[in-house]
């Protein structure tokens, strides 16, 4: 027995292969689908699809070419497979997808070949699609040079239309040739899943896979999103793990704990601990910190004072050995020790001015 028959299922549900069985037109996908579809159907030239590692992209543009008819579309998928190719080597594959069973090997003749079909295609009333796959491997300035010479190729409207898709680095890529950048007549993205869409599409996969009944706790599904980010690949990985573990302990729910146990073996745990943990409040205020730099700058100043004039440091060693009663008179109020002479000086001096008084 394997983990598809204890769970009941007729199939993996969560696959990485590109299945359109499995297909979840989550609402940001459709919105992305229509205006795609927009572009092939008005013959707009070229849209751009940009989005993140695993957001779905590929079986997207698989969906999209099994939406464009027969009967009113010549439409190809082509996948870059490598940055190394050359401008040659895509001529000759879009022409063969395009119907040209022996593309010359000359530029300007396959140039030919390839505006003769399109106009071929144009008065039967087909539109030419071609659907363009890791888009962000085109990263020569020839190759995107060769694209805008193609949409250069029109009778009433555009001849062909192009719809790349790829990650966020295609959109930097295409400003390599700028006249073809400004020829950008549609642009979407597609972003994580949020947690409706993450539940959505878990549960769309289990059903189609055959489930009967509720597979992931609602906490569980909780997790699934905290720690894949709404990544649809991360979603299946994470998935497709807890199916197998919890077939291993026989345990018909995939639960939390479950979650957790494999988001850890994954190396996922630290990542969602880093993005849950809450940024520390203080509970009160606390006094700043003396720096160290000012404590060594007050004992430099207490060393500068403690070089002060021989006569200075008598003085103060003088007051500090001070008898008891002349301490007593400083506690008096302030007018008494005003009034009262404080040393002999000061007897000598009241004398000096007495005697001035007499005279």
């Amino acid at each position: 027995m394997d983990y598809l028959e204890f769970y009941g299922l007729e199939e993996e549900p969560f696959s990485q292969a590109p299945n359109l069985k499995f297909f979840y037109n989550s609402p940001q996908h459709s919105r992305a689908m229509l205006r795609l579809m927009y572009a092939v159907d008005t013959m707009k030239g070229l849209a751009v699809l940009l989005g993140e590692i695993g957001t779905g992209k590929t079986i997207l543009a698989r969906r999209m070419l099994d939406n464009l008819p027969e009967e009113e579309y010549e439409s190809a998928l082509l996948v870059i497979i490598h940055s190394q190719i050359t401008a040659d080597w895509l001529l000759n594959r879009i022409a063969r997808q395009l119907g040209i069973e022996s593309p010359a090997p000359e530029k300007l003749k396959l140039l030919n070949q390839l505006y003769n079909r399109l106009i071929e295609l144009y008065e039967k009333g087909k539109k030419a699609v071609v659907l363009v796959d890791e888009a962000q491997m085109l990263r020569s300035r020839e190759i995107m040079e060769e694209f805008r010479g193609l949409l250069n190729l029109e009778m009433e409207g555009k001849l062909i239309t192009f719809v790349f898709f790829g990650l966020p680095e295609l959109e930097e890529h295409l400003h390599l040739d700028e006249p073809l950048a400004q020829r950008i007549a549609v642009k979407c993205r597609l972003e994580s899943f949020n947690r409706e869409s993450t539940e959505g599409y878990i549960n769309h996969r289990l059903r189609m896979a055959g489930a009967k009944t509720q597979l992931f706790t609602k906490s569980a599904v909780d997790l699934v999103h905290t720690y894949s980010r709404g990544i649809p690949r991360l979603i299946n990985t994470i998935c497709d793990n807890c199916l197998f573990e919890g077939y291993l302990l026989k345990q018909k729910t995939i639960d939390e704990n479950l979650v957790n146990i494999i988001a850890t073996d994954l190396g996922l745990s630290l990542k969602k601990k880093k993005e849950q943990a809450p940024s520390p409040k203080p509970s009160r205020e606390v006094e700043p910190s003396v720096p160290e730099e000012s404590t060594e700058i007050e004992l430099e100043q207490a060393m500068a004072r403690a070089g002060l004039k021989e006569e200075k440091a008598e003085e103060t060693i003088e007051l500090e050995q001070a008898k008891p009663e002349e301490k007593a008179q400083e506690t008096k109020p302030a007018e008494e020790q005003e009034s009262a002479p404080s040393s002999e000086e000061d007897k000598e001096i009241e004398d000096l001015l007495g005697k001035l008084d007499e005279n």
